[in-house]
């Protein structure tokens, strides 16, 4: 069962790596950045990614980056990081908040619809999955798939892909994870958009601290507070000029952007 359905996705995901966005037939927009390639990864083969805490990030060529957004779905920040990345032809990945998809279901099925990657950010982003007892984080986590999956359905990689809410990690979880065949994304780089710093600073640490480890990154942000950006772990809440800049400044340094889907969806042994 495992191989078939493995032979299965394979072969959707060959059909949707054809069909990638590249910058030169991205409609309305000769100068896009574009989609480089689809990275399949297994959840078995990397149970934890990000070397903001982790020891392994995704096996990424130089120079190309993966864009995650935490947090939402929550207009209209978020249908206006959509425009942007639709104008661009790129592809993100969302970790999307439970609570939030339920809220805004027509969002949440955009992204999914417009080729972005869907996981799961738990169902209220409690801030205490180092210190809550087990039983409760279990509850979050397994209610936000149950809600996010309501939504956009179960063949997404919101069974798959997690982001501990603010990275509150603890061994004991991660493991709760592991044993669901489900891989824990951190981050490679952040941005400091949680801390009272405008805009502009975000920008300029952003892409400060990407190019100043250029490479294998993969950046996270927001997409529910209209300022944030970051690597590997993302909660894309920017507002769209913000957006704009990034993806501007992105294309300017010849970086390359990809998506990144799930291999395995069995969750057998």
């Amino acid at each position: 069962m495992l191989w078939r359905t493995l032979g299965l996705i394979v072969l959707m995901l060959a059909a949707l790596a054809t069909a990638k966005a590249r910058a030169a037939d991205c409609p309305g927009n000769p100068n896009a950045l574009g989609t480089s390639r689809v990275l399949t990864i297994d959840p078995r083969e990397f149970p934890r990614i990000g070397m903001v805490q982790y020891t392994r990030s995704l096996p990424l060529e130089d120079k190309e980056v993966v864009l995650t957004f935490d947090d939402g779905p929550l207009p209209p920040y978020t249908n206006r990081v959509l425009d942007v990345l639709a104008e661009h032809c790129v592809k993100a990945n969302y970790f999307l908040v439970g609570r939030m998809a339920r809220g805004y279901p027509d969002l949440a099925r955009r992204i999914l619809a417009e080729g972005h990657t869907v996981g799961t950010h738990s169902e209220n982003h409690l801030l205490g999955f180092d210190r809550a007892p087990l039983d409760i984080v279990k509850n979050e986590i397994e209610r936000g798939i149950v809600s996010v999956t309501s939504v956009v359905g179960k063949n997404s990689a919101a069974t798959s892909f997690f982001r501990i809410p603010g990275f509150l990690r603890r061994h004991e979880v991660e493991a709760y994870l592991q044993s669901r065949h489900m891989t824990t994304w951190s981050a490679d780089l952040v941005a400091d958009d949680w801390r009272h710093i405008s805009a502009s600073e975000v920008v300029r640490r952003s892409i400060a601290r990407l190019y100043k480890h250029y490479g294998t990154r993969v950046r996270r942000a927001h997409d529910d507070t209209g300022d944030r950006w970051y690597f590997i772990k993302s909660r894309y809440h920017h507002r769209p000029v913000e957006t704009q800049f990034h993806v501007d400044r992105f294309s300017r340094k010849k970086a390359r952007v990809l998506d990144v889907f799930i291999l395995f969806t069995d969750k057998g042994p």
